[in-house]
């Protein structure tokens, strides 16, 4: 068994090495043949290179010889449009010439041409020099037998050269005078017809545009009673009750024989209110004693501080001014309860607010300042029962405080011309003003002020020399003054009517405006027999 196996093992390695031989050997005739196939492929790819490289030498020698053909045909071009070039270049330099040559020709001409001028320049230089002392000869004479003439009037005449020409110059001053006025008169008649006529389309558009009430309410001072034992009850025990009302409100109670009805007397407009509504309350009420007094006082207070800020608001509503600061509107709501000649101050100032809006707007003045500045011209009223000075100052003072602009101080402040004007807007304030106070209805005046007024502007007219007559008419708006026709001319009655009304402005106080109408006329009379 062993023997076989070990024939068996041989016979196996025997094949494996067969097996390994057979394979060495496939693999070298694998190598050897696919050696001789790459070198058949290189000896290809070699004679492949070698017919390229010659196809490609053949191919550069025609490029190359093309090339050359080329670049034969552009030098022979950059000759060709080298020498039409030179040619041009050669044409161009040769007119050129030619052009110079005329000019130095031409710059010739003009050196002979100007040689010439400059010798006839030198002939005429020296005429002139004669012409000259010809001339200064003759006004020497000139001068002489000026002097002789002067010597020879002077002693015709028996006046010196001095005196006859002061004469001359007194006389021509006399008439450029005249000249002067007559041209003024008309310059100023034609101004004057052209300014009142655009200045009343102005002022009745603001007036009609402007719709307050022509006649404004008066505060009241009287609080009327249920009965006269009213009267008593309000006095009270020893008259405790009627001194602490007045030692409460500040105001005098006037108790009287005027039937159901007793007298509130102050000098405070805010105060009066307050009194009034108290007793009102008091009255209704029906409980009248020291304690109660200063209860129904106090709320009556506050109900006037609150009616105040709410009238000033509503002011503020009706004129568009809604930045004004708080304490300015609740000072202008108590002008509600302050009057002037019986006009009421608040609706003035809206009054003269909206005028003043409507008139810069017309003439393209700054309607906001005008507006603001007419609102608030009279707020100083609302307080100069407590505060020392003009309203016109308190107002000012009172503006400064609360941080207004300067323009509108200034229409505060000029408005009753205590300032000269500084502002289109100013003005207008002040014209405004007047429009409000002046109106028909606006105002109320006493008669003895009116009678006093008309007397004092008779006065004045009358204390120029060569009136004759004056007249106060239209309420005292106007004055007419007719003077002697012989002792007073044209021109003279011209400058009296300015001298009057710049004397009437100095020495007296009015509302609005006082026109001065200065009359002459001159009458011729003969007799027929």
């Amino acid at each position: 068994m062993s023997s076989i196996s070990t024939l068996c093992n041989a016979a196996v390695n025997a094949g494996v090495i067969s097996g390994i031989i057979a394979l060495l050997v496939g693999a070298v005739a694998g190598i050897l043949i696919f050696k001789l196939v790459i070198n058949k492929k290189i000896d290809k790819s070699k004679s492949n290179a070698v017919k390229i490289i010659e196809e490609a030498y053949a191919e550069a020698k025609s490029i190359k010889k093309e090339s050359l053909l080329e670049a034969k045909d552009d030098a022979q071009k950059i000759r060709d449009e080298a020498n039409v070039e030179a040619k041009e270049r050669r044409a161009e330099i040769l007119k050129q010439e030619e052009r110079l040559d005329q000019r130095e020709e031409y710059v010739s001409k003009k050196e002979s041409s100007l040689d010439v001028k400059i010798e006839q320049f030198e002939k005429d230089k020296d005429k002139l020099e004669e012409e000259k002392v010809k001339l200064e000869k003759g006004l020497e004479e000139q001068k002489k037998i000026k002097e002789d003439m002067i010597k020879e009037l002077e002693k015709i005449s028996g006046l010196t050269k001095k005196q006859a020409k002061d004469i001359l110059i007194e006389n021509v001053t006399e008439e450029a005078k005249k000249d002067a006025g007559i041209l003024v008169k008309n310059i100023e008649d034609e101004a004057r017809e052209n300014a009142e006529k655009n200045a009343k389309e102005i002022v009745m558009g603001a007036i009609q545009k402007c719709a307050t009430e022509i006649s404004s309410e008066m505060t009241i001072t009287s609080v009327p009673l249920p009965n006269d034992e009213m009267k008593g009850r309000i006095i009270g025990r020893e008259g405790r009750n009627i001194r602490s009302i007045e030692s409460v409100t500040g105001v005098e109670l006037i108790v009287d024989d005027t039937p159901e009805t007793i007298t509130i007397s102050s000098f405070d407009p805010i105060r009066r209110e307050i009194a009034r509504l108290a007793l009102e309350k008091l009255i209704v009420d029906g409980r009248i004693h020291p304690a109660r007094v200063e209860e129904v006082v106090e709320k009556a207070t506050k109900e006037v501080e609150r009616t105040t800020k709410e009238a000033g608001e509503d002011a503020c509503n009706k004129v568009g001014i809604f930045n004004l600061n708080t304490e300015l509107v609740k000072v202008m709501g108590r002008l509600k309860y302050r009057t002037s000649y019986g006009q009421n101050c608040l609706t003035h100032s809206i009054e003269t607010s909206i005028i003043a809006g409507l008139i810069a707007t017309e003439i393209g003045a700054n309607v906001a300042v005008a507006k603001r500045g007419g609102f608030l011209h009279d707020i100083g009223k609302a307080l100069d029962h407590e505060i020392e000075g003009t309203h016109v100052s308190i107002g000012v003072d009172l503006a400064k405080k609360y941080k207004e602009s300067p323009e509108v101080i200034h229409c505060i402040e000029a408005h009753h011309g205590n300032v000269p004007f500084g502002s289109i807007e100013a003005i207008i304030v002040q014209v405004a003003d007047a429009i409000s106070s002046t109106r028909p209805g606006a105002r109320r005046e006493s008669f003895e002020n009116y009678i006093k007024r008309l007397q004092q502007l008779e006065e004045i007219a009358n204390s120029f020399k060569g009136v004759e007559k004056s007249f106060a008419i239209q309420a005292g708006r106007e004055v007419r003054i007719i003077v002697k026709p012989e002792e007073i001319s044209d021109n003279e009655a011209m400058f009296m009517a300015k001298d009057i009304a710049k004397k009437i402005e100095n020495e007296m106080q009015y509302p609005g405006q006082i026109k001065v109408n200065v009359i002459r006329e001159s009458r011729f009379t003969d007799t027929a027999k």
